[in-house]
This record gives C-alpha cells, sequence and structure tokens, in this order.
C-alpha cells in the first residue's frame, strides 16, 4: 500500500510537470502567493511616518532628558537626565538619529520616490516633503552636518547604502528649495489625504501655511551667518503666507486612549510609561521667570506641590510654587536652598515633593505634540520687522504671539483658559513698547522660550542663536566637557562603525563631534 501511495504522488507530481511544459517561469509562478500585498497606498506611508515623529523613545531621550533641561524649563536630580548637568549617554545624545533615519526619513523618502511622477499624487509628495524636511532639520539643529540627499533612498540602490553626510549649509540651502517645491506643488485637484493625515485632514491651504512657516523658522536660524539670504527666504514665506490664527498651528493629532504608535510619545515618556516626571520638576530658572512676570500660565505649566501619583498629597496654590534648582543631585541640593526649604525637603517623603511638579493635565496620550505654532511665527515676525526684513508693527506682532501661545494651551486641557483680561495685563506688564530695541528681542526671545515649552528641542535651538533667555549653567564637576550648555549633541554612534568614512568626514569638517562644537548658524552668546 505504501509503494501504491509513493508511486501515485510522483505520477501526479510528472502530470503536473508536463501539463505546465516544464516551464521555469510556470514552476517560479507556484511560490507566487496570489493574496499578497503587491503595492502599498504611499498614503499610508506618511500616516505612520507622521506619528513617529512622536515616538516615545527618541522624545524621551532628545526633548526631554536632553533638551527641556539644557534649556532650564524642567530640572532633576536624577542623573540619567542627562542635559541638566551635560552628562553623556550615547544612547540619548544619537536616540533621535537612531530611529528617525529608520523609522521616518526611510517612509517619507519612499513615498516622495513613489509618487513623484503620479500628479494624481501630488499632495502625498508634497507633504511627506514637508514633513521630512521638518524632520531633518530637527536632526540637523541637533547634531550640525547629516545626510540628507541620500537620507532614506537606500532601496533606491547601493549607492544610499552608506549615505554621504552633507554641510549644514548646504543642507538648509537644500531644505529651503524643497519646501518650496512642496509649497507649490500642493493642488486642490490632487488626491486628498483627508484622515489620512494627522495634522490638517488633507486641508492643502494649511500645509502651504506650514511650509511657510517653516522658511521663517529656517531663515531666522541662519540670519547671524547669511543674512541676506535669511531675508530673501522670510520676506519670500512671509509674502506667500504663513499661520494667521492658533486653528493653523501643526499639531500632531492622536485618538483618544491606547492605541499602538497611535499616541503622544512624549507624554508616554514623562507619565504614562516610564513616569519620568516624578523624577522631574518645573526648573527654578522658569518659575521665578513666570513669577516676576506674573504669568498667567504658571498654574498651567505646574500642577502644584506633591507626590504626582497622590492626589490628596497636593498643593495648588500659586503661593506654594517651587522650581527645583538645575544642576543638583539628591546629595547636595539642600546646599542651594534657603534653611526652610532644605529642611522641608530632608522632612518630606520624598525631598523633591516640596517642588512644582508638571501638570498633568498635558500628559494624556492624546494630547497634541507640537512641530510649529502661530505664536511663534509672529514673534518671528516681530524679529523680522526689527531687523528691517519686512514692515509692521512689532509691538503688535508681539502681542498677538504671546497671546496665541496662552491661548494654545486649551489644546491640551479647557480648563486651561485664561480671561483676555489677564492676557493684556500680562503683555502690558512686559513694557515691550517702551523696550530698546535690544531688550524688545530680548523679550521676544523670552516669549519664544515660553510659547515652545514642551518643544524643547526647538527652545534650545532658538537659545543657541538667540542666547535668549539669559541661562546660568549648572556646575557640576562630573559633566562631560564643559560647564556650558551645550551647543550641539553627539552623533548616534553605531555611525562610527556602520558609516565610518562619511561619519569622518563631517567630523573633520565640523572640527569635533563634541557637545561644544557649534554647528554652522550658531551665532548664539
Amino acid at each position: 500500500m505504501k509503494k501504491s501511495i509513493i508511486k501515485f504522488s510522483c505520477l501526479a507530481f510528472a502530470s503536473a510537470t508536463l501539463a505546465l511544459g516544464c516551464s521555469k517561469k510556470a514552476l517560479e509562478d507556484l511560490n507566487i502567493n496570489p493574496n499578497a500585498v503587491n503595492d502599498i497606498d504611499m498614503a499610508y506611508l506618511v500616516s505612520t511616518a507622521t506619528l513617529r515623529i512622536a515616538g516615545e523613545y527618541e522624545n524621551t531621550r532628545a526633548n526631554m532628558l536632553y533638551s527641556a533641561t539644557m534649556i532650564q524649563h524642567t530640572a532633576s536630580t536624577a542623573g540619567y537626565f542627562s542635559g541638566d548637568k551635560y552628562f553623556y549617554n550615547a544612547q540619548y545624545s544619537g536616540a533621535y538619529m537612531e530611529r528617525h533615519f529608520t523609522d521616518v526619513i526611510r517612509l517619507l523618502s519612499e513615498a516622495i520616490s513613489k509618487t513623484k511622477d503620479e500628479p494624481k499624487e501630488a499632495n502625498v509628495n508634497a507633504v511627506a516633503t514637508i514633513l521630512r524636511v521638518f524632520d531633518l532639520h530637527r536632526l540637523t539643529d541637533m547634531h550640525g552636518d547629516i545626510p540628507y540627499s541620500q537620507a532614506g533612498y537606500g532601496l533606491e540602490g547601493q549607492d544610499n547604502w552608506f549615505p554621504a553626510y552633507q554641510s549644514q549649509k548646504d543642507v538648509y540651502s537644500l531644505m529651503v528649495a524643497d519646501l518650496k517645491a512642496a509649497r507649490d506643488k500642493l493642488s486642490s485637484s490632487a488626491r486628498n489625504l483627508g484622515a489620512q493625515d494627522f495634522l490638517y485632514g488633507g486641508d492643502v491651504t494649511k500645509w502651504k501655511k506650514f511650509a511657510n512657516a517653516l522658511l521663517m523658522r529656517m531663515a531666522l536660524r541662519m540670519s547671524k551667518v547669511d543674512a541676506a539670504t535669511a531675508r530673501t527666504i522670510f520676506t519670500e514665506a512671509n509674502t506667500s503666507g504663513a499661520f494667521t490664527s492658533n486653528a493653523d498651528n501643526a499639531h500632531i493629532k492622536f485618538a483618544e486612549g491606547p492605541q499602538g504608535i497611535n499616541r503622544n510619545g512624549l507624554n508616554d515618556g514623562y507619565w504614562n510609561t516610564y513616569k519620568y516626571s516624578r523624577d522631574c520638576k518645573v526648573s527654578k530658572t522658569f518659575v521665578d521667570w513666570m513669577v516676576a512676570n506674573n504669568d498667567p500660565r504658571l498654574m498651567i505649566v505646574t500642577g502644584g506641590t506633591g507626590d504626582p501619583s497622590t492626589s490628596s498629597t497636593w498643593n495648588t496654590s500659586p503661593a506654594a510654587v517651587k522650581g527645583m534648582p538645575n544642576g543638583y543631585t539628591a546629595a547636595n541640593i539642600t546646599t542651594a536652598l534657603s534653611p526652610a526649604d532644605a529642611a522641608a525637603y530632608l522632612a518630606s517623603p520624598t525631598g523633591r515633593w516640596i517642588f512644582s511638579m508638571l501638570n498633568l493635565k498635558y500628559m494624556d496620550w492624546s494630547d497634541p505634540y507640537m512641530l510649529q505654532t502661530y505664536a511663534e511665527v509672529e514673534l518671528m515676525a516681530a524679529e523680522a520687522i526689527l531687523n528691517g526684513w519686512i514692515t509692521g508693527n512689532a509691538e503688535t506682532r508681539f502681542k498677538n504671539g504671546v497671546e496665541a501661545a496662552i491661548k494654545n494651551w486649551t489644546a491640551f486641557d479647557p480648563s486651561f483658559a485664561r480671561t483676555q483680561a489677564e492676557i493684556d495685563a500680562y503683555v502690558a506688564g512686559r513694557g515691550f513698547a517702551a523696550a530698546s530695541a535690544e531688550n524688545k528681542k530680548r523679550l521676544i526671545g523670552e516669549e519664544y522660550w515660553a510659547a515652545t515649552y514642551l518643544n524643547d528641542i526647538e527652545s534650545w535651538s532658538n537659545w543657541r542663536r538667540t542666547g535668549y533667555p539669559a541661562l546660568t549653567p549648572t556646575k557640576d564637576p562630573n559633566r562631560w566637557e564643559a560647564n556650558e550648555i551645550p551647543r550641539r549633541l553627539k552623533y548616534w554612534e553605531n555611525e562610527i562603525s556602520s558609516n565610518p568614512a562619511n561619519y569622518k568626514a563631517a567630523v573633520d569638517r565640523m572640527g569635533g563631534d563634541n557637545f561644544m562644537t557649534k554647528v554652522w548658524w550658531d551665532g548664539g552668546r
């Protein structure tokens, strides 16, 4: 019986082979799954890349552990908050580079490549380009020279497997050209992204405004090293039209509740996953600045003092607000406190409870993730007027920017609304009209710093350019390189071995791969 089965199987196989005419192609076709996906909607890649811009891994490290503490929005006695005392952590410093070239830039580059010759896909192509520029702009501002033209195009051929680093000056030129081309490609007649667009729901007019707002940001960034070109870029973008209200803000919007990657990764890191916010507090620098200026955002930024996990311990009185000084450990922080505060710190079940915690109301997974805001656009316009780049009333644009920054908080929680009277009193108290030209720039710089809280990579970049607000560096003896706020983050260390020739060329060109190596546009003090 067994021999008969074997004989029958062999005859069946031989008959199938003869029926196929011994064709090699026919045999190969047997391995093709007719139900497999052979094509993919490029808008899906754009949607996925958009959500990954807000990924928890790199935003916890680059935005929170480094940038937020370096720029003194937050402070921590915990050593892993590397930016507080300028420690070097290879994983944290290179996290954004590690994740975004693969998780974001690769997807966007593929979408751009696959749609470049498809007129009906013009909006997919343009949106992918704008987001690609946004993300690479962050990367070049954090690190300096980066791969740009070849970044994410490994599937195009092996020539792109080891992408060349380009000078930041050249990267800026390429970003500007790409942004303008993408902006001008956006069309109401091409396919609309609709619900696949997590920023604007397919509104191409708002995408054009976002492209112009990014151009304005880039122009000011390069103003200290190429003022003529910067002015040309800024004025063209301003004329073309950027954000005109908070309704235009470039916020990534998320679903309610945990939805895989469809959630705010910064908040995931701050609170929901690793609970880092128990170990960091609002910085004394930021708290004291808000108190001194009667800033109505004080009890928005901080949720009071006490144990963040136990509401019964909270003291939400503004009078109890106390910022944590940057640059101290749990062992030596009492040396920076008054005798009464030192005694309270030592008496507290967890000493850091005496310091103002971050407000939990802006830490939901579904809260927006900020890319750029109308407040920033208005403050940039005020500076451009002072520079003589555009005409207009700098005081009006300053007021618009501050007001928008305060009102934007309602996107996180309705209880954050402040009355117009409170806002007007705050703006008037800043004294912009009577300030000298330089003090006007200082006021703009300080308000930009306040407006970009939570978007701390941007806060840090603008501080490096302007020197505002004036910050006192921390002085930990174990700092990595210098008792100075870092001017860049070191590259992802994997590049040293995986892309050695191009990494070395970039480091040689920039003059080192160190915290204090200035990037091309850095004119900060």
